[in-house]
């Protein structure tokens, strides 16, 4: 597979994505914010459109943030919430662009984040 960060790929794939919780060392992380970790399926998450796995350690919080386009996010474990709510596994959330959140986990989970262009934080 070619590297999705630098160049075009024929596809990419994970099987068993909601199993993931079950093992979630079978992926490489890397630090994102305090309590939360990310694995980039492809972009740099500072221009262009970016997927990501986030994996949030217990009371882990990404400060407010701002989408300059779209957000859909999948809850694949745990739970996390916003203002607008606590969202469960399997549940599909889409921020629009302008919308702006920040988001917690109290007890932990994975969240598969696909932006269309880079969040801003404001905090």
């Amino acid at each position: 597979m070619s590297d999705p960060d630098h160049a075009p790929f024929e596809h990419f794939e994970i099987q068993d994505l909601f199993h993931l919780a079950k093992n979630p060392d079978s992926i490489d992380w890397e630090s994102f914010r305090d309590g939360v970790e990310i694995h980039r399926l492809y972009g740099d998450g500072i221009s262009g459109p970016t997927a990501a796995l986030l994996r949030f350690r217990q009371e882990a919080k990404v400060p407010l943030h701002v989408h300059e386009g779209y957000e859909h996010l999948l809850i694949l474990a745990g739970t996390q919430r916003d203002a607008n709510g606590i969202l469960k596994p399997g549940t599909l959330r889409i921020h629009p662009p302008g919308t702006q959140h920040s988001a917690t986990s109290e007890a932990g989970c994975i969240v598969l984040a696909i932006y269309e262009k880079p969040v801003r934080f404001v905090e």
